[in-house]
């Protein structure tokens, strides 16, 4: 019955038994604020209740071409679960607790397992941070996209107090810089380190990345880290955060410091992952572009009070992440600057 639609591209059957497949692990994500059913045609949550002001917080992302390191390697699961983590680490920043997410694919050809494979990564994502996974959709478009191709982006839904969301304001001098480690790349830089990794140094997806003793497909797809647990218990004690994605520590930290504050970042507080050195290395990329580019080790920045410090650690050691103090606001301009060694 829809032989020429097929032929044509699109695979209406194969999208029906996908569809199966993303109910059932959307139905995993159902919580108590879940209104109406898996599959209507809009999705619904609740607002929390006893909130005298709640704000909605709203964020749209992908995650870039780190789907194309996904296609070779051919895991699809961990895009999904990165693109939930970055999401809510974006609402993060100004105190939202998540409530719900929607997913957009679009590609050619997809497979029945590629196209659940990643519903299923994001509906473990959501179900990780107890929120709803409300819907989506998965347009099947050849032409636009080569077969077998795709793109993956969601937007994310949260909500705050109205007078508890952060924005940076009150950021003062002397105001420590708290950095939280990042798990390699995330979802961001990708485009160069693929030119890197499989033009440059010429590996396969199977084989060793430098000395990491990994592979190429295991590095690169580690899974972008959430820092929701991390941060949440001390939520009230932050001035700022700021997650480093697409234009390094600089592009982002300069987005939430007020008039009158600069951010001094100390670069031998730390020593990037020897992920990131192998790829300046092997790139001959300069330390300028590495930190345009990279987050370099570093996938959230908090900034606290000196006396909040300890308590901040204590969280995110909690939770299993590494934090160390990189720097501090000083009185100065809107800039970000990296102190001479």
């Amino acid at each position: 019955m829809t032989r020429q639609y097929a032929e044509a591209g699109v695979d209406l059957e194969g999208a029906e038994a996908a569809k199966a497949r993303i109910g059932q692990a959307v139905a995993t994500t159902l919580t108590p604020l879940s209104v109406g059913r898996v599959g209507a045609f809009g999705g619904m949550v609740r607002i929390p209740e006893g909130m005298r002001r709640p704000t909605l917080v709203l964020s749209t992302d992908g995650v870039g071409t780190k789907v194309l390191v996904a296609l070779e390697a051919r895991r699809f699961d961990t895009v999904g679960e990165d693109l939930v983590n970055h999401s809510v680490n974006d609402i993060l920043v100004h105190g939202a607790t998540p409530i719900a997410f929607m997913d957009y694919i679009a590609g050619s050809q997809m497979s029945v397992d590629q196209i659940a494979d990643l519903v299923e990564g994001i509906a473990r994502g959501c179900r990780a941070h107890r929120m709803a996974l409300a819907g989506g959709e998965t347009a099947q478009m050849p032409g636009l996209y080569r077969s077998g191709t795709y793109d993956l982006a969601g937007t994310i839904v949260g909500v705050v107090e109205e007078d508890a969301a952060i924005h940076g304001d009150t950021i003062r001098p002397g105001d420590h810089l708290l950095a939280y480690a990042s798990t390699g790349l995330h979802t961001n830089g990708y485009t160069l380190a693929r030119r890197i990794v499989f033009d440059r140094m010429g590996l396969r997806i199977d084989d060793r990345l430098g000395d990491l003793d990994r592979s190429v497909a295991d590095v690169l797809l580690d899974v972008h880290r959430s820092y929701f647990r991390s941060v949440m218990p001390v939520i009230t004690q932050v001035h700022g955060l700021a997650h480093i994605t697409g234009g390094g520590i600089s592009g982002n930290l300069v987005r939430i410091l007020p008039e009158g504050c600069e951010a001094v970042v100390d670069p031998t507080s730390w020593d990037p992952p020897r992920l990131f050195t192998t790829l300046q290395q092997a790139g001959g990329i300069s330390i300028e572009e590495m930190r345009a580019v990279f987050n370099l080790g570093v996938g959230l920045i908090a900034v606290l009070p000196p006396q909040a410090v300890p308590a901040a650690q204590a969280a995110a050691a909690a939770d299993g992440v590494a934090t160390w103090t990189m720097g501090e606001i000083r009185p100065g301009g809107q800039t970000v600057r990296f102190a001479r060694p």
